[in-house]
């Protein structure tokens, strides 16, 4: 089964009237740089010194946070690495995943050009992160 993705329109609307929440899959310094309002941070890779490393914890931390049913829009910069943690999520049994395309800043599309994401479409966006939903506050919290 293949995870659906949608635009950021679409993954703002499901926000609202779903009940979704955003899970910015990038490393914690992009987070902090800007994300959607609201949004949790769990990163799928952290900046290590030769570059993008995967984080170990990725799943185990997104296990401990959100159950299985939890309504989750997966983000990342430009839709390459939410893509792959959609994936990792809905093969672990996450019933509810999908994966906002375009990412926070936009994705090169095959003809030339940028679709627009997050940032770009003028969607609510932050540098502050309520205090439960940074990736050290969700690595610290208790197993379910």
């Amino acid at each position: 089964m293949s995870v659906k993705r949608v635009s950021p329109e679409e993954a703002r609307a499901l926000m609202e009237k779903e009940g979704y929440v955003y899970v910015d899959v990038r490393s914690v310094p992009e987070f902090e740089a800007g994300h959607p309002a609201g949004a949790f941070n769990v990163p799928i890779a952290n900046m290590g010194p030769g570059g993008m490393m995967p984080n170990a914890e990725f799943l185990a931390v997104m296990e401990k946070s959100f159950p299985r049913e939890a309504r989750l829009v997966i983000g990342c910069k430009s839709g390459g690495r939410s893509a792959r943690a959609a994936s990792l999520l809905e093969q672990a049994g996450f019933t509810s995943v999908v994966d906002q395309r375009a990412g926070y800043d936009g994705a090169p599309l095959p003809a030339g050009g940028l679709e627009p994401g997050w940032r770009p479409k003028g969607l609510p966006s932050s540098t502050a992160a309520a205090p439960d939903r940074t990736y050290d506050a969700l690595r610290q919290r208790p197993g379910r």
